[in-house]
């Protein structure tokens, strides 16, 4: 059965179950962007100060570090179509919280909340499509899911300017935060049609449904091999069952210290530099004495709509490259241009007036950073712990390392602030630099490559027998 999934033409059938897998993650790069747009208005509505700001920007990061983290394991528990029923069932209930918040705790708790559903959907849908994939182009569909977050953060845009222009008020921001719910619930409807990984039901003592969806995607008579299960071992209960301490055992220590970690280190520079976008804002934006804050908000979103040609001209690069370059030179060429670009935007700081004196550098830092970022690492560290980690603890293993991404951006985007009002603006973009560097040793040092090769060769079938089989 594995042999036969691995060895697979991508078919109409695999394309419907990736796309409906993927639109997950275009809602996450909607919500990432909109809370953007959102936020000045929020300000004024709800009389928020910078700090308060700060925490509603970052609560839902947070809830997706503890949706990855701590719920991914369920996919491995549970099985992956289960969890695809009801994290996005939350998304919809909270985004509605979030819409009738009425003062800012409770904005800030529907964000955490929202975030947990947002986080959870990253390693169940990475976890089921790299079980799905034919691994000749398993890589180049992971990406292009991936970059469906693109496709989100542009459809935030537009959605943004829309609302702005329609209805021009403090309390947009309520429409913006609940729109998500239109494509939520279109995507709930849609996944009814999705099937239960093929191998997670060979795994868990569920031959015959296991042969059915793989004939199903393959159109050859499969059968399930003892490769393609594994040998039942006690889980722990409770609490204890949520966190997989099979990750820091020897067998598995290297797969997760080489996707956590670049993962979390380039997400500190990722959602840090975020903060950085009004620096050229402010100077491509000039605000007549008409101005307002609506018509500032305006502007500036159709500025940085405009500078996401680079994130969508990277990902089309990742797409096209990953399986004839590999993922770890992806990686490690995509951080080394990444801290060039930061180096690039340090120096427009630190020389006399600053950036708003030297655009050109500003806009080449930019473009340069956010190009290789997701030419790079931001499509390469969502793909390998989907790739790397056995199928008992693949959603354990990719929630671990996508939560610790979480973390590290949760971090970016508190801390930056704080730092910023310590040291210079090219101190700490040069910091940023730097932090790239250490996530290029990581990657360099803990490399496992995955390009052309099956789930079972790159995952290491010896570190089976590590969950329970589920009856």
């Amino acid at each position: 059965m594995g042999d036969a999934l691995d060895n697979a033409k991508m078919s109409k059938l695999h394309m419907t179950f990736w796309f409906l897998g993927g639109l997950g993650i275009m809602l996450d790069g909607f919500d990432f962007f909109i809370i953007g747009v959102a936020n000045p208005l929020i300000k004024e509505d709800l009389g928020a100060n910078t700090w308060q700001i700060g925490l509603i920007s970052v609560a839902a990061i947070l809830g997706a570090f503890v949706g990855a983290t701590f719920l991914g394991p369920l996919g491995d528990k549970l099985g992956r179509q289960r969890i695809f029923r009801y994290d996005l069932v939350m998304f919809v209930v909270f985004s509605v919280a979030c819409m009738f918040a009425w003062d800012i705790p409770s904005l800030v708790i529907s964000r955490f909340l929202l975030g947990i559903a947002i986080g959870l959907d990253y390693p169940i849908a990475a976890s089921f499509l790299a079980e799905i994939l034919p691994k000749k182009n398993r890589g180049r569909w992971l990406v292009s899911a991936f970059s469906l977050q693109a496709v989100g953060m542009l459809l935030g845009a537009i959605v943004g300017v829309l609302i702005l222009v329609l209805l021009p008020s403090e309390t947009s921001w309520r429409w913006m935060l609940g729109f998500g719910i239109i494509p939520a619930l279109g995507i709930i409807f849609l996944r009814r049609k999705v099937p239960e990984s093929p191998r997670w039901l060979a795994e868990n003592g569920k031959e015959s449904e296991a042969v059915e969806v793989t004939q199903r995607l393959t159109g050859v008579p499969v059968f399930v091999s003892k490769k393609d299960q594994r040998v039942p071992a006690r889980s722990p209960e409770g609490l204890k069952s949520l966190i997989q301490p099979a990750l820091f055992k020897r067998d598995l220590r290297r797969r997760t210290i080489f996707t956590a970690v670049p993962w979390f280190l380039m997400d500190i520079a990722v959602y840090g530099v975020g903060i950085f976008t009004p620096t050229l804002l402010a100077a491509m934006v000039i605000a007549g004495p008409n101005s307002s804050g609506i018509a500032d908000d305006i502007a500036a979103t159709k500025a940085t709509a405009a500078l996401d040609i680079f994130l969508v001209l990277g990902f089309i690069a990742a797409i096209f490259l990953i399986e004839k370059v590999g993922r770890i030179r992806l990686q490690l060429g995509g951080f080394v241009f990444m801290a060039v670009g930061l180096a690039i935007l340090a120096l427009a700081s630190a020389l006399t007036g600053g950036a708003s004196d030297h655009l050109v550098l500003v806009f080449a830092g930019f473009a340069v950073f956010n190009f290789f970022m997701n030419a790079g690492p931001n499509a390469t560290t969502y793909a390998l712990p989907a790739e790397v980690f056995p199928s008992e603890v693949r959603a354990a293993g990719h929630g671990f390392a996508a939560g610790m991404a979480k973390l590290g951006a949760a971090l970016g985007v508190f801390f930056f602030p704080i730092v910023l009002g310590i040291v210079d603006q090219w101190v700490l973009l040069a910091g940023l630099a730097g932090i790239c560097i250490v996530g290029f040793v990581v990657t360099l040092v803990y490399q496992i490559e995955p390009a052309g090769k099956s789930l079972d060769e790159v995952s290491g079938r010896k570190a089976g027998g590590l969950a329970a089989r589920v009856d």
